[in-house]
């Protein structure tokens, strides 16, 4: 049965579909010894041969589904041209050679949960802003915010002049250290943008010293330790298929983006999305 090229090597577990669409527009998929860059191309798993980068792909055998803790220092990727350890040497050290790739990012300063799959439809589902799948972080941050610095992250902070979605946002203690207090916070976002929460808590002026994210829609696990992984269990795997249900009342990201730059004599009596002084 013919199918989009994206999507046969989603399931194969070669990349997920946004990143298939790269490969095929890069000329690196080949269908019958023809090199194919035109997305949309159809093409049957078990008759035709298709390739990336000259390899076979092969129907994956079964579907993987692995929960990680990444560790800081860490690159969240297949590879890294800088040489750096990758989590995927972690999974290869642990005996895992099959094609996974990770859900989502987190930076190499950072830690954490990280799923693992070489289910492509579900990582595109999950990590796609429509769905909303909830990812929870607990963030250790420089100085202490106040109830304005915490209400501003939680209604949204302009990034890059797009607004970040509304987010949930706790203090959960104070620490007191030998120079300055530090504040450890809870921040639960429903978006992946790039070093999103760092960006956040740099806005409002305190930025971040450690970052670990502790929750990924339903999922979490309080005695994985660093460099630990394990497979998702039914339960699992099946409530993050729920979670990777688009909702009817999603925002659309566009929708999220500034509106244009008000005249100076309105911009003074809009002040919320400036720095305090």
């Amino acid at each position: 049965m013919e199918q989009r090229l994206q999507k046969i090597l989603s399931a194969a577990g070669i990349a997920s579909r946004r990143a298939a669409e790269a490969y095929i527009t890069d000329g690196r998929v080949s269908v019958n010894g023809q090199t194919v860059t035109e997305l949309g191309t159809k093409a049957d798993p078990e008759t035709d041969d298709i390739r990336v980068d000259g390899r076979r792909v092969k129907t994956a055998a079964r579907r993987l589904y692995i929960l990680m803790y990444k560790p800081r220092g860490y690159i969240t990727s297949r590879s890294d041209p800088q040489r750096r350890p990758t989590v995927i040497d972690l999974l290869a050290k642990g005996g895992v050679r099959d094609y996974v790739y990770p859900v989502g990012r987190l930076d190499y300063e950072s830690e954490g949960l990280l799923l693992l799959t070489s289910d492509g439809d579900l990582a595109a589902r999950l990590t796609h802003p429509s769905h909303e799948v909830e990812r929870e972080y607990q963030v250790k941050v420089l100085g202490v915010p106040d109830d304005h610095d915490l209400k501003r992250i939680a209604k949204g902070i302009l990034i890059d002049d797009r607004r970040t979605l509304p987010a949930e946002v706790r203090l959960l203690k104070v620490i007191d250290g030998t120079d300055a207090q530090h504040a450890l916070l809870s921040i639960v976002v429903k978006e992946g943008r790039n070093r999103q929460v760092r960006n956040m808590c740099e806005a409002v002026g305190h930025p971040v010293d450690r970052l670990r994210r502790v929750r990924i829609g339903s999922i979490t696990d309080e005695h994985i330790r660093p460099g630990e992984f394990r497979e998702l269990d039914a339960k699992e795997i099946a409530a993050l298929k729920r979670s990777a249900v688009p909702r009817p009342d999603a925002r659309r990201p566009e929708l999220t983006r500034a509106r244009p730059k008000r005249p100076r004599a309105l911009e003074a009596t809009r002040r919320e999305d400036s720095p305090r002084n």
